[in-house]
């Protein structure tokens, strides 16, 4: 089998059936019980439940553990949950910090290679291997994205151009005299570069020679995924990836070549990641098919762990979670991210997910499918007005009203809810170099 063949940067474990994974997990929650139970913060958390960190040597222990909340972690600020002294620490990363103070977590030496060997393992999986050049296009300064990816590329033996976002001329012009094969980076900036390219005489599909790119730091809809992947060369693949700075980064799920023709992730480094999709009403396991929210335990994380760490973001349990022609038959496959449990709409009665709304806008020709905008006329209740904003191409033949008019259509079609559409002209909405913010208040 050729290297390029191999599917596997750690076979090992990646090639375990789902018992032996849970073999492993059960041990290592064991040994996380004995190293949280030196933390008083810890203890204090896990006796809110009724229990205390040792208890979790009992599998089924993990079930009555309280689960960890951003909330608990900002009222102990600066240094939350912290399980090292601070000279252990050799690099803090944060969230976002969107929704109010950034929350800061610790690695240690160990810690960085653990994140070194999780991605490592991805890159092989979105077939990449030694050699390869990539475009490290995401975050840098205290975001864990491009933190995560430098070490990844390092790992498996990759060049690393560590640019960053934004630049973006002179990334597409890069692109093509340096030849990359790869590139992480968000899917509304990878979208944008394509532009940017066609704008400076470049074609993307002929003078570039990218292979592949994660996309991470928000969802995109399949059809967004299928338009930008036809711009790109043939054969080009977008691969999702999916996690969280509490996990330890973008650490959680990826896509293999079999999965990413289900639009499906598998969990991919459940070894040292222990992954519970939960229904976020009843906060139980949910099925195949099933929609739940995301809740992650770190194994092996020294400085900063959580336990049943509500991310609240949502995806779709594959039908099928444990049946990979790649061979990851004990990692479960997920969907993609389809909304999050907080950040979901009720517009008079109607739930609505800004995924639907992708859907329908990048299926929709002359729109540019990076460029929309979701405004309602209150944020912390459920909205009584929403209106969405999207931009029409320079090129496209029909008028405004018509455009709008299309899309208002469809989205009354998918939603069941009539929805008023501004047509926008091009380059008159706001673009997003990383994480997108779809909906935006104005009353």
């Amino acid at each position: 089998m050729s290297e390029r063949a191999a599917t596997m940067w750690e076979p090992e474990f990646e090639s375990l059936t789902r018992d032996d994974l849970i073999g492993i997990q059960q041990e290592k929650l064991a040994r996380l019980g004995e190293r949280l139970a030196g933390s008083p913060e810890w203890v204090d958390h896990f006796r809110q439940g009724g229990v205390h960190p040792r208890d979790l040597a009992d599998p089924q222990a993990l079930a009555a553990v309280p689960f960890l909340e951003k909330s608990a972690l900002r009222d102990r600020y600066p240094f939350p949950m912290l399980t090292e002294e601070m000279d252990k620490v050799e690099r803090l990363c944060a969230t976002s910090g969107t929704t109010g103070l950034p929350v800061l977590f610790g690695f240690t030496k160990d810690d960085l290679k653990l994140c070194a060997r999780q991605v490592a393992r991805q890159l092989y999986c979105n077939d990449m291997r030694p050699g390869d050049r990539g475009y490290n296009g995401f975050g840098f300064g205290l975001w864990v994205g491009g933190l995560a990816y430098d070490l990844g590329m390092a790992e498996l033996g990759m060049t690393n151009f560590p640019v960053g976002p934004g630049r973006s001329e002179l990334v597409v012009q890069w692109m093509r005299d340096m030849e990359w094969t790869f590139a992480s980076v968000s899917p509304i900036f990878l979208a944008t570069l394509v532009r940017t390219a066609r704008e400076n005489g470049i074609d993307p599909k002929t003078d570039w020679k990218l292979r592949s790119a994660v996309i991470g730091g928000q969802s995109v809809s399949r059809a967004f995924r299928d338009e930008l992947e036809s711009e790109l060369p043939d054969g080009f693949r977008t691969y999702n990836t999916y996690g969280t700075t509490e996990a330890g980064g973008p650490v959680v799920s990826t896509t293999c070549r079999h999965s990413h023709e289900l639009d499906e992730m598998h969990l991919i480094n459940e070894d040292t990641i222990l992954t519970e999709i939960l229904d976020p009403d009843t906060m139980k396991p949910v099925g195949p098919g099933e929609i739940g929210e995301i809740v992650v335990t770190t194994l092996d994380k020294q400085a900063s762990p959580v336990v049943r760490w509500r991310t609240r973001d949502l995806v779709r349990v594959s039908d099928s979670p444990y049946d990979c022609p790649c061979g990851r038959k004990g990692m479960m496959k997920i969907g993609r991210l389809v909304g999050r449990s907080d950040d979901m709409l009720k517009v008079r009665g109607v739930i609505v997910y800004p995924s639907q709304i992708e859907d329908v806008i990048a299926s929709t020709p002359g729109a540019i499918k990076e460029a929309w905008q979701i405004y309602v006329d209150q944020l912390e209740q459920a909205p009584k007005k929403m209106t969405v904003a999207v931009e029409y191409a320079h090129g496209y033949n029909g008028s405004p009203d018509e455009f709008a008019s299309g899309i208002e259509r469809r989205l009354t079609s998918r939603l069941g809810l009539k929805v008023p559409v501004e047509a926008c002209p091009e380059g008159s909405l706001p673009r997003y170099e990383a994480k997108a913010q779809r909906v935006l208040l104005r009353a």
